[in-house]
């Protein structure tokens, strides 16, 4: 994950192109099809970002294939994580700036 060029705080994916995770989203909205639950999740690994978004000007792609996996009824979640010299573990929800 990178921060967002000059807005300090926002946490965005992905900061290459991810034909795979395209395809890992397409799978997930047509599992919603067949009647399943199915989440997307971001990990965020980073203590310096408060905010989460897509790098759509990285990965149009990716970009449309979220659309379409958000429209069909994936839940999309961002979570923080907190960082020690001796654990890492799961810190707060992140909102999603569209």
């Amino acid at each position: 994950m990178l921060p967002y060029p000059g807005t300090k705080g926002l946490a965005e994916f992905p900061d290459s192109v991810t034909t795979r995770g395209a395809k890992h989203l397409a799978e997930l909205a047509q599992m919603v099809a067949e009647g399943h639950p199915a989440v997307m999740f971001y990990l965020v690994q980073r203590t310096d970002c408060a905010e989460f978004t897509l790098a759509s000007d990285i990965d149009p792609t990716y970009k449309a294939a979220f659309d379409q996996a958000a429209a069909a009824g994936v839940t999309v979640l961002a979570q923080a994580c907190q960082i020690s010299p001796r654990a890492i573990t799961l810190g707060k929800p992140l909102p999603f700036r569209a």
